[in-house]
């Protein structure tokens, strides 16, 4: 029994099912952490409904560990007033479950891990509730190095990123939750094996974006599954920090795929979004020249069953892509979108089988392809309009699964 540690957190113990009960209070930061440092493997950390005003980042180092709220609509870890820290809580241990509470208004990111291996987000809201800012915090949940991650009914708002951001990591779940008013409301990022299901995306500026960026640990994203969500009526300026990768997101794009390969996007809705419903590119930027062992191009792209309409009634033509894009397609923007760009032996003679793109039953949808060496050689109408060169068979790609902990199975 740890009951010297009651008395010194001045915290209820419940000795039998090994649980930190901590109230709201005026040193329940420090009660807090406390909590986080001294629990062992096995234990939980549960605060209380309340408004719990926090100073100062959190930190978890121990594993196996529950940190739970009553909800994330009455456990709310306030961090308007904090002074220190990169985030709001901080977790580089494994098989641990964030589950029922509210961060709000830190100065950086609101939920970071780092190198887990077993960390699932469980019914959490991050937001910053003064709208869409550049001076907002990054990323609401933000797990970047691990392995087994599951995010399943959490909302995220107001992040100047991505509100559920996931990288360089490996065996993800993101369903049953909201994504609205961040710059990109989903994003998977230099990932391997990842389902993104039963979730909404709305009024962010990019929906979903599943993108490979070069001159990180982790390089060559792949094995991504997009389907059954709702990416509707994104909207919302991009109000990035100067410099941001994601600040060239055109506002109101619902699905961005980037640099991927065996990419599947299905069964979705995806409906009034500002500039285009879908669009797959390359990443064009110079440093990818330099980066060896990076591919800059997506491949294996497979995009089927989708129920589009309503894009392109508001392009940002301060995006540079969105700029091309509705002058090369006149009067109507496209629902889907690909910017052509291979290694050049591929623009000449085409993609191998295995990496082609694949268009099929995607209700009410408009397509737009530049051909890349006629539009550098200025030839006029230098795009194909018409996606008949782009049906072939679809070959779904395996379900993403993640067996919990027995403790987190009731």
């Amino acid at each position: 029994m740890r009951i010297l540690f009651t008395i010194f957190l001045f915290i209820s113990f419940d000795a039998q099912s090994d649980v930190f009960i901590i109230p709201p209070s005026d040193n329940a930061q420090e009660r807090i952490q406390e909590a986080l440092i001294l629990a062992q493997p096995g234990d939980e950390i549960h605060l209380i409904s309340g408004v719990y005003k926090i100073e100062d980042g959190l930190s978890l180092d121990v594993d196996n560990i529950l940190f739970s709220g009553d909800g994330h609509d009455k456990t709310i870890l306030d961090f308007t007033e904090q002074m220190t820290g990169a985030q709001g809580l901080l977790v580089t241990s494994n098989e641990v479950m964030l589950k029922d509470f509210a961060i709000i208004n830190t100065k950086g990111d609101g939920i970071k891990t780092i190198g887990s291996e077993g960390i699932y987000f469980i019914n959490l809201r991050t937001e910053w509730t003064g709208g869409p800012d550049s001076s907002n915090g990054a990323y609401g949940l933000y797990p970047v190095q691990s392995k087994n991650v599951l995010i399943d009914g959490c909302i995220a708002i107001g992040a100047s990123d991505a509100g559920i951001y996931v990288g360089q990591s490996e065996n993800i779940i993101v369903r049953n939750s909201r994504a609205e008013f961040n710059v990109a409301g989903i994003e998977i990022e230099n990932s391997y094996y990842a389902d993104v299901y039963n979730n909404i995306a709305q009024h962010n500026t990019g929906g979903i974006l599943v993108f490979d960026l070069p001159d990180l640990p982790q390089q060559g994203g792949h094995h991504v599954r997009v389907f059954s969500n709702q990416i509707l009526n994104n909207d919302t300026d991009n109000f990035a920090p100067e410099g941001n990768i994601v600040g060239e997101v055109p506002r109101g794009t619902g699905i961005i795929i980037m640099a991927n390969s065996n990419v599947e996007i299905f069964d979705n809705d995806i409906s009034g979004n500002e500039t285009m419903n879908i669009a797959i590119v390359s990443y064009s930027y110079e440093e990818a020249i330099d980066a060896t062992d990076y591919y800059p191009h997506p491949r294996a792209i497979q995009i089927h069953d989708n129920r589009l309409s309503n894009s392109g009634s508001n392009p940002d033509m301060d995006k540079e892509i969105a700029a091309i894009v509705k002058g090369l397609a006149k009067q109507t923007m496209p629902d889907i979108f690909w910017d052509g760009v291979l290694p050049f032996t591929q623009m000449v003679f085409g993609q191998p089988n295995e990496d082609r793109l694949v268009l099929m039953d995607n209700i009410n949808s408009s397509f737009m392809a530049i051909k890349p060496i006629q539009y550098m050689l200025s030839i006029p109408n230098p795009v194909t309009r018409d996606s008949i060169d782009f049906r072939g068979n679809i070959s779904p790609l395996d379900a993403v699964k993640i067996d919990l902990p027995s403790r987190y199975n009731d």
